[in-house]
């Protein structure tokens, strides 16, 4: 396998990139000069040295001079700690917090989980989910806020069902996103009046 079909393989893995794209970006790249393709490779590279991840949320953050471990939102006093809402990746919660409509905590599950998956439980973070309700003492509510498409259904079902029993015990409420968000929807794209109705119909 030559340069050109490695770095195309690479591409490939990112989401939503397929074949025909991944060429694409690697005679992109090949068309620029020395100086930008050098400039990019320092910047991913720099990326690891100035990016953590929350150890709360698991949300990344760019780090402070403090070196904190926590980010921005997790360390916020004014932060509402009675509601957490769990988001399958980075992109839906910077999606949730732009539109201002939700001043809780969040969690990141790390992914969908998929309909016919027998090694669940190690595709996402659900037991550092039921770590997390264990843990914040004002919890009333957790709002589960996935796409609105199969995989993100199946994920809503397979989440109530790990954490209701610790819900029931410490009178936590479990609900969804209502139904302003269109079926198929995927949740990093929607606009701030979608968000905010879904917000206001959850059940």
């Amino acid at each position: 396998m030559d340069a050109i079909e490695k770095l195309a393989e690479i591409f490939k893995e990112f989401p939503g990139i397929g074949e025909r794209q991944a060429k694409r970006f690697v005679y992109f790249l090949m068309s620029r000069s020395g100086a930008y393709n050098e400039n990019l490779s320092s910047l991913i590279t720099d990326l690891k040295k100035e990016v953590a991840q929350c150890k709360e949320c698991f949300r990344f953050f760019i780090l402070n001079q403090k070196k904190e471990k926590l980010c921005d939102i997790c360390a916020n006093t004014n932060t509402d700690t009675s509601t957490l809402m769990v988001v399958e990746k980075d992109s839906d919660l910077e999606s949730i917090k732009k539109s201002r409509v939700y001043n809780g905590k969040y969690f990141i599950l790390g992914g969908l989980v998929p309909i016919v998956e027998k090694t669940t439980k190690s595709r996402v973070r659900i037991e550092e989910l039921k770590q997390a309700l264990s843990a914040n003492k004002n919890l009333k509510e957790v709002i589960l806020a996935f796409s609105l498409n199969p995989q993100g259904d199946h994920t809503d079902s397979y989440v109530r069902d790990q954490i209701k029993d610790i819900a029931q015990k410490l009178s936590i409420k479990i609900s969804s996103l209502g139904r302003g968000l269109s079926t198929g929807t995927e949740l990093e794209y929607s606009d701030n009046d979608t968000l905010k109705n879904a917000l206001k119909n959850r059940q």
